[in-house]
């Protein structure tokens, strides 16, 4: 299955192809029908049917000699390339020199069925992309002045004003400019709990509208939205095999000719020293005992099940080296804002003075407040019933605003820049308990303070709790003041917690962790890019993080659910155990069988029994790696 597209351009989406039912792929019916008739061979032998019986292997033979020989060779003449198949082809012309044709349909059968599963174990580990690209409607409706047109959603472009009804998906990522509706994000961020969106709302690709009709202006074309750019870190993570799978390759290819030499210096010594037959049968079975498919194929086929795994918990890995290193991690920093918390700051507490009430005092803030760009005040002016005007409003950044209302001079800012006066007490508290504090003067007295929080995740805790369960140390990294962070991290279970931090401390704090042990960073903004590309893995969270974070980062998450942390990590430590199982295993292969084929302990038919068995062994247990938690599974967030 491929897409048509690369790193670096656009998502083809109308390259996307249905994958072939098993009983019309050629690549596993060869197998299955050499496998058949090499079952049907060795019933034949059995009831002394001898010439039935020899058809029945040849025809097994060629089955499955079919699916390797022919690419052997071409590699071979046309690119001076070598690899696995050309040890099984030479393998399998000995045999049947030798008379063996028996055992080299067995070798034709079992390794064509072990290649052929590991085809089908991509192709189900890319199944991951291929629900995500039918997330993406064929057609889109667009408003062109008083008509509306139907056109290919891979058309869309920037600035159009799209028309969504109640029970379709969204075709590309979109601001919503009329219209209040609830979108279902799960297939695309796992999160069950519909969204809200209003004018003003960011809409992703591929969410389905659940009640009213939006209209919905692009924010991007229709083959470069968000929903593409997780296809593509998909589709990027599946190219690249990851640090292990390219040890196994420089195994493999010295191995290659190590073995072909091996098995000409046991031809020709013990040729030289008995019997050439004797010793050209057992150089072939050497030729076969040390071949090292099993190792080629076990970690790529490990890492490969385990991201198409991931990806539909809404976890992208964006190489195979990210998802190896994830499994080692004992370290884990995170950001404040935007990923232990929601990023929308809101009132949570309002204290008056000098006979201010909490309404005139909200008023009065929010007439000033209206005209920052402050993430604080959003959440000042939304808690106010009435916003009256303000006239010769100036901002000074970092401190407040100041402008007049009603006649009066009110200015609003941080207690750092602003005299808290008779409130510096109820400042301190509010500040202890994790708020930030804004305080509000009038024609040059405090009249009061607000605080203002941005919660933490509701799942944040549970998360922290699972990490903490793991044996993996957290850490919160935050620019906020030291008692905010304080605050927050106590009632995330957080032990460790350093504020007051630039970008560039955030990554020195990680960078010096990261030479200590593995450690991961997670984070969603801008300030978190260096961080990120400092950590062992770095962690972007959220689908609409900043480009920055994504391109910094190892892995990214579709959703902001921070239950996936744990379920991250806990995915990739247990790849990386079978990694290491295949590893030994296929070794282990390597290191015993030859030996005994040399001293002729074992015969072709057997070698070629055990190996292959391995290999498919091999295979079956990399194919464990794309199953999911227990407790993601259990939890709904799969």
């Amino acid at each position: 299955m491929s897409c048509g597209c690369t790193h670096d351009e656009p998502v083809a989406l109308e390259d996307e192809e249905e994958p072939t039912p098993w009983y019309r792929d050629l690549g596993l019916m060869l197998p299955i029908g050499s496998g058949v008739f090499l079952l049907l061979g060795l019933v034949l032998h059995w009831v002394d049917a001898s010439m039935p019986a020899l058809v029945a292997f040849w025809v097994a033979l060629l089955l499955g000699a079919y699916t390797f020989i022919p690419g052997a060779l071409r590699n071979l003449f046309t690119k001076g390339k070598y690899g696995i198949g050309l040890l099984m082809t030479i393998s399998a012309v000995g045999a049947v020199i030798l008379g063996y044709v028996e055992e080299a349909a067995a070798l034709a059968f079992l390794y064509s069925i072990a290649e052929a599963l590991e085809d089908k174990a991509m192709d189900r580990a890319r199944s991951g992309l291929r629900a995500l690209l039918r997330l993406v409607p064929e057609t889109a409706r667009v408003q062109a002045g008083s008509i509306q047109l139907e056109v290919p959603a891979r058309e869309l472009t920037v600035g159009q004003t799209l028309l969504v009804r109640p029970g379709e998906r969204v075709a590309t990522d979109g601001i919503v400019r009329a219209g209040r509706s609830s979108l279902d994000t799960s297939a695309i961020t796992g999160e069950s709990i519909p969204v809200e969106v209003g004018p003003g709302g960011e809409v992703p690709a591929g969410a389905i509208n659940a009640s009213g009709a939006l209209e919905v202006e692009t924010t991007a074309p229709g083959t470069d939205n968000s929903l593409t750019t997780i296809v593509r870190l998909v589709e990027q993570a599946q190219a690249e095999k990851g640090e292990r799978a390219r040890i196994a390759d420089r195994i493999a290819k010295p191995l290659i000719p190590g073995v072909i030499i091996l098995a000409l210096a046991v031809a020709i010594i013990g040729s030289l020293l008995g019997d050439p037959t004797t010793w050209i049968t057992r150089a072939l079975v050497v030729l076969v005992a040390a071949s090292p498919c099993a190792i080629a194929i076990a970690v790529p086929i490990t890492v490969i099940s385990a991201i198409g795994g991931a990806s539909k918990l809404g976890i992208v890995f964006k190489s195979g080296a990210a998802f190896e290193e994830m499994g080692r991690i004992r370290h884990l920093a995170m950001d404040k804002t935007g990923t232990l918390t929601n990023n929308r700051p809101a009132v949570t507490a309002v204290i008056s003075a000098n006979g201010a009430t909490r309404s005139d005092l909200l008023e009065l803030a929010a007439a000033v407040e209206r005209h920052s760009t402050h993430p604080l005040a959003r959440a000042i002016v939304e808690a106010a019933a009435n916003t009256p005007p303000a006239t010769d409003v100036t901002e000074e950044p970092g401190h407040g605003v100041t402008g007049t209302v009603g006649g009066r001079q009110v200015t609003v800012g941080s207690p750092r820049w602003l005299d808290a006066g008779p409130l510096a007490r109820e400042v301190e508290l509010l500040e202890a308990e994790g708020q930030t504090c804004v305080l509000v003067q009038a024609d040059g007295a405090t009249v009061g303070a607000i605080g203002v929080r941005d919660e933490l995740r509701p799942e944040a805790a549970e998360a922290v709790a699972r990490l903490r369960r793991q044996g993996i140390d957290v850490t919160m990294l935050t620019g906020d003041n030291d008692r905010t962070a304080a605050a927050l991290a106590k009632a995330a279970g957080i032990s460790d917690a350093q504020a007051q931090l630039r970008p560039e401390d955030k990554a020195r704090v990680v960078a010096e962790s990261a030479r200590q042990r593995p450690t991961a960073m997670i984070g969603d903004g801008i300030n978190d890019a260096p961080a990120l590309a400092a950590a062992t893995v770095g962690i972007a969270m959220g689908a609409h993080g900043s480009d920055a974070a994504v391109e910094s980062a190892d892995v990214a998450f579709t959703g902001h659910d921070l239950r996936l942390i744990p379920a991250a990590l806990a995915h990739a430590k247990k790849g990386r155990a079978i990694i290491d199982q295949n590893i030994w295993v296929s070794l282990a292969i390597i290191a015993i069988l030859p030996p005994l084929a040399i001293t002729g302990v074992l015969g072709l038919a057997a070698v070629v029994l055990i190996h292959e068995v391995a290999e498919v062994l091999v295979i079956l247990n990399g194919l464990r790696a794309a199953r999911l938690p227990r407790e993601m599974r259990q939890s709904g967030h799969a």
